[in-house]
């Protein structure tokens, strides 16, 4: 007996470690059988080193105690791995039938604009963009904003270095698209905005939808049949749409669109103050001066010009009470909503 009888042993308990592979009770096996204090092979050792002749201890018990050394750190990293797997197989029941992964959702305000470029498209309009880094002139003096209104102001315009700022409404798309396409133009612009403010019905980042129509003819009563459709097939057929004559520097004449109040049906409620109506859009022809600064001919050709937050539109679609909810984040808020369902 030597050395050699060692490494039998040592390529034996290898190949059993391996057939036990994670089974708690196969690694347990393997250690009584090798390292177990009464019946081990490694003990039968230890009691033959004691009959070997006095020259050949040395080496043998050398030998043997590396042996021990190697089983013991083996079995103690076998035993860590049989526990884990077992660990892991109580967790998780491999015999249960597969769980259906939970798929997306998109959010209420790209399911409005999906929607309301798809209304658009139908009627012949394109879908425009633009920068959200704009400038004064884009952003206000074209569109014949004078220097001294309010929405020049630094309360409700974020202004960058360089004469720049973020665009406040997507209106200077309206004024590049005039300014690089000749009528006819017929299209929307969809898009991120900009304005100081912040609170139960405003944010600082918001979403609007604008339109812009221009050609020979058009009228006051175009713009009205546009949008009527366009809320009806937006919201609903019965709802009842009213324009109030009002004033924007852009348009003249300018209105306000107000619809029926969604909630109450028109019979007052908390929602629309009790009047009724609900305000959604904002429109009017497309002014004169307007026309010269995109040097597009005043004389032949009219136009008109509408626009709407998509967040609100959001709110009032879903029943959304808040408008924080929407930049949240809140996954219960999002859930409800399942992609591809825009309505």
């Amino acid at each position: 007996m030597g050395t050699a009888e060692l490494e039998r042993v040592r390529e034996e308990f290898l190949a059993a470690l391996r057939s036990a592979g994670n089974d708690p009770d196969g690694v347990e096996a393997v250690r009584v059988r090798f390292a177990g204090r009464r019946s081990g092979l490694l003990r039968d050792l230890e009691e033959r080193l004691k009959v070997l002749p006095k020259e050949e201890k040395p080496a043998f018990g050398k030998a043997l105690n590396e042996l021990k050394r190697f089983v013991g750190e083996r079995l103690d990293a076998a035993q860590s791995a049989a526990a884990e797997a077992a660990r892991v197989a109580e967790a998780f029941d491999v015999t249960l039938p597969g769980r259906r992964p939970e798929t997306g959702s998109l959010h209420p305000v790209t399911l409005v604009r999906r929607e309301v470029e798809e209304i658009f498209l139908r009627m012949g309009y394109s879908v425009a963009d633009g920068p959200e880094v704009e400038d004064d002139w884009h952003n206000f003096e074209a569109l014949n904003i004078p220097p001294d209104h309010p929405a020049r102001d630094t309360q409700d315009t974020f202004y960058l270095e360089g004469g720049l700022l973020l665009r406040t409404h997507t209106s200077p798309v309206q004024v590049r698209s005039m300014e690089s396409t000749k009528p006819p133009i017929r299209l929307i612009i969809p898009g991120r905005v900009y304005r100081r403010d912040s609170d139960l019905r405003h944010s600082p980042m918001f979403h609007q939808v604008e339109g812009l129509v221009v050609d020979e003819g058009i009228t006051f009563a175009n713009l009205k049949a546009t949008l009527e459709a366009f809320v009806h097939v937006l919201f609903d057929p019965a709802l009842a749409v009213r324009f109030r004559p009002s004033y924007f520097p852009f348009t003249e004449p300018s209105a306000e669109v107000d619809i029926t109040c969604i909630f109450c049906r028109g019979k007052g409620c908390q929602v629309c103050s009790q009047s009724g109506w609900i305000e959604i859009l904002g429109a009017g022809m497309v002014d004169p001066r307007v026309f010269r600064a995109c040097g597009i001919d005043e004389t032949r050709y009219t136009g008109f010009a509408f626009g709407c937050g998509l967040d609100r539109v959001a709110m009032l679609k879903y029943g959304i009470p808040d408008l924080r909810l929407l930049f949240s984040g809140d996954e219960r808020m999002l859930r409800q909503f399942p992609a591809g369902v825009a309505r």
